[in-house]
């Protein structure tokens, strides 16, 4: 094989396409990996890690500040240090980013750093700061991403009117924020704002916040966020042409029920949701289709064009990091000749990191009733929870959706602490075909919150001892 001809070339170098070019190599495969900015992606410099980690120091803060007297634990005057805070972020994404790019090179990846373009179904021209690079591929990956998308008539300005990036580039604080979505992205950053001190508004047009989780968990998320002192506007939409800014403050008006409410702050965070990079990829000149910001692929990952495939946000669906690595073990493995599966969507679970924190995995209630399934329904709140009574997190619960006729297990979804932790087991029982008695004759050690799992889990037939229920 030439010195640039590889079985496999992939563009992206994140959560999607690092995972799958090592995957490749210990299939014995030859791949090059191109990456235009940084080995890890989206998800480690601008997204899962760094967002997770300024959450992590909110949790840290709320725990000092207004939850440690009633441990016994007396820290008077707590205080926070927000540039320290941006310097242990930092510190986590280096030490990962560095991880990444030893990991490559140990499983003897070669890397082009720069844009790689297709000039064809089987080449990639990398245009970098080191020059130009012609590779050949038996087959091509775009593992490319995606970036936060904004409305018609709603210009970013990276200062008053702000995107999840921008917010990650804050060095300072705003004194109030208005959040425009009230998906994973908008939770999580009103949730760590408010923590931080930041008077927070979230306006969501549709009835719930996150929307696209069972309403009860919207609903429930709604409360506690109120609870908390966050403004939630739901059922609110935005009137774009109302938008007015100033050097440090906006204005903008909203219409819920037909009235319109003006709402101040100093920063306007849209999180509308993202788009996938599909721009400047050579897409159109090899033929590859694009739809609405993101590639149509089957469940191999494969476009409209033989040997050219694509993983990730840029494939569209769940927009996950997990997603896009198990995508990538998929399409490396079939392009191996390794006998593998499409990935089920039912089986990717989605974790929102907000406190409290949101994971599911599997059916909404309404989307299996809307299936024509009849279904039965197990609940069991945190608050009846031993553990979670010691750690003084007592809201939430876990809601598992089942069939009523087959015992299968259509979908679980938690609100509550650890709850992107403890979702785990059910994507196992249902990988696995368990059923709700089995999961729950799964002995769990007591106190801990995946009680919370079993008990739910006995609920459904209405075994659980832990919770009355009318017969």
């Amino acid at each position: 094989m030439a010195e640039n001809s590889y079985d496999v070339v992939i563009i992206g170098g994140g959560p999607g396409g690092y995972p799958a070019a090592i995957r490749g190599t210990q299939l014995g495969l030859r791949v090059a990996v191109v990456e235009k900015e940084k080995l890890g992606g989206i998800c480690l410099h601008k997204g899962c890690i760094p967002t997770k980690a300024l959450l992590e120091s909110a949790e840290h803060l709320h725990h000092a500040r207004d939850e440690s007297a009633a441990f016994g634990v007396v820290a008077p005057d707590v205080t926070f240090d927000y540039g320290k805070v941006l310097d242990r972020k930092s510190q986590v994404v280096a030490q990962l980013h560095k991880g990444v790019q030893g990991l490559l090179k140990r499983n003897k990846v070669d890397v082009f750093f720069g844009n790689g373009t297709l000039t064809s179904s089987q080449s990639v021209y990398v245009e970098g700061s080191d020059g130009g690079h012609d590779l050949r591929a038996k087959d091509i990956v775009i593992a490319t991403g995606s970036r936060p998308r904004s409305l018609p008539g709603l210009e970013l300005n990276g200062t008053t009117v702000i995107s999840s990036d921008h917010a990650l580039e804050l060095t300072a604080l705003p004194e109030s924020i208005v959040i425009l979505g009230a998906g994973a992205v908008g939770v999580e950053w009103a949730s760590l704002f408010h923590d931080f001190g930041v008077a927070v508004t979230v306006v969501e047009i549709m009835p719930t916040l996150v929307p696209l989780e069972d309403k009860d968990i919207g609903k429930e998320l709604g409360r506690s966020f109120t609870r908390r002192g966050i403004t939630v506007k739901t059922g609110a939409r935005l009137l774009v042409e109302s938008l007015k800014t100033e050097e440090n403050a906006i204005a903008i008006e909203i219409e819920v029920d037909d009235e319109r409410e003006s709402l101040q702050a100093n920063m306007l965070l849209v999180a509308v949701g993202r788009t996938g990079n599909v721009e400047d990829l050579g897409l159109e000149s090899v033929g590859v289709k694009t739809e609405k910001g993101v590639i149509p692929v089957d469940g191999y990952g494969r476009t409209n064009v033989p040997h050219v495939y694509a993983i990730g946000d840029v494939a569209g669906g769940f927009l996950l990091a997990h997603k896009a690595t198990a995508e990538g073990h998929v399409v490396i493995e079939h392009l191996a000749g390794e006998e593998t599966h499409p990935l089920d969507p039912m089986r990717v679970p989605r974790a929102t990191y907000c406190r409290p924190e949101i994971a599911s995995v599997g059916l909404l209630e309404e989307e299996a009733v809307a299936q024509g399934k009849d279904v039965k329904v197990g609940r069991f709140p945190f608050a009846a929870l031993g553990k979670a009574l010691i750690k003084g997190q007592t809201e939430g619960f876990v809601k598992i959706v089942c069939d009523a006729k087959t015992d299968e297990i259509l979908g679980t979804h938690v609100i509550g602490p650890n709850a992107t932790d403890i979702v785990a087991e059910m994507g196992l029982a249902q990988l696995l075909e368990a059923t709700p008695l089995e999961v729950g004759l799964n002995v769990h050690p007591h106190p801990t919150l995946a009680e919370a799992i079993m008990e739910a889990s006995w609920d459904v037939d209405r075994r659980a001892v832990h919770v009355f229920r009318r017969r």
